[in-house]
């Protein structure tokens, strides 16, 4: 039996990588059919769509987490549901043609733009 020693890789060393697709150079996406290999003594598991194992339970949960915000959109409209639920408005990329994440602009090297201000 092989014993393996777990590497853990903080949040902060994934959002120092920058604009990389993936956070460690030895990384590329794998399948359920294959999903792991070692590099370097370090097993990877990188397969792509991890829910399309369990498709019913995932398609569930999915439904689950997204219903809410399906439903203050339908109910309050576009512009309310936004102004009233900041989760909602975090969710929101572009606007408008505008870049309304931050993270999204920072990464692209684009301008970022407030929904508030695209808004008013």
């Amino acid at each position: 039996m092989v014993e393996i020693a777990f590497i853990l890789i903080s949040y902060n060393m994934v959002r120092s990588r920058g604009k990389c697709c993936y956070c460690v150079e030895t990384t590329h996406p794998t399948t359920h059919d294959n999903p792991v290999y070692i590099v370097d003594d370090v097993v990877h598991y990188c397969v792509a769509n991890m829910p399309g194992m369990v498709p019913r339970t995932s398609a569930i949960a999915l439904s689950n987490a997204t219903l809410p915000y399906a439903l203050k959109l339908a109910n309050l409209g576009f512009q309310k549901a936004m102004e009233s639920d900041e989760a909602l408005k975090k969710g929101l990329n572009v606007f408008k043609g505008k870049v309304t994440n931050r993270f999204v602009a920072e990464s692209l090297g684009l301008e970022y733009t407030p929904f508030e201000k695209i808004t008013k």
